[in-house]
């Protein structure tokens, strides 16, 4: 299958992480239109919006350089979500932001896949400090945050009313 973008490929001891290919729509379409987690949040959207957020992704990489990458069991190649770098247009900063499919959460991917790419945007991009906007009560996703090493600022993302800024070092040690 050909991936969609300039996307490096990136294994971890049980993920490969790799850029967005055509038959990763299904599950994306699933995840954004169903999962519970989505619905919780009152974040989805319909399918048509599914496929432009996809087509949305594939072009992040061609207009930064990084993106979402689609995160792939080592052992059969199933897609189980995705983490990657965001800055979308009147964003502040570099976003590092993860979201798994449903029945694969609660077995460390995100933390897991989210370290590789704090890992790859220090060594390959040059960037010293990533942002995540979290919603304030998504515990789940505070917590892969705080296993990350990220602290929060108790400040209100500008562009996201309900979600907090928490702060990555990243692997170069910058603060």
């Amino acid at each position: 299958m050909q991936d969609l973008t300039t996307a490096p490929v990136l294994t971890t001891e049980r993920l490969v992480l790799r850029g967005p290919q055509r038959d990763d729509l299904p599950e994306f379409t699933r995840f954004m239109t169903s999962a519970p987690s989505m619905k919780a949040q009152g974040e989805t959207v319909t399918a048509q919006q599914a496929w432009f957020g996809f087509l949305t992704g594939i072009g992040h990489w061609q207009w930064h350089g990084f993106g979402f990458f689609t995160l792939a069991l080592r052992e059969t190649g199933h897609p189980v979500g995705r983490v990657g770098l965001i800055k979308h247009e009147g964003w502040p900063e570099v976003e590092l932001a993860w979201h798994l499919f449903e029945g694969a959460e609660g077995r460390g991917f995100a933390t897991e896949a989210a370290l590789a790419v704090k890992t790859w945007a220090s060594e390959e991009l040059g960037i010293d400090r990533l942002y995540s906007y979290i919603d304030r009560g998504n515990t789940r996703s505070q917590a892969v945050a705080k296993r990350l090493g990220a602290v929060t600022d108790g400040t209100q993302a500008p562009h996201e009313p309900e979600a907090e800024v928490w702060v990555h070092q990243t692997t170069s040690g910058a603060p």
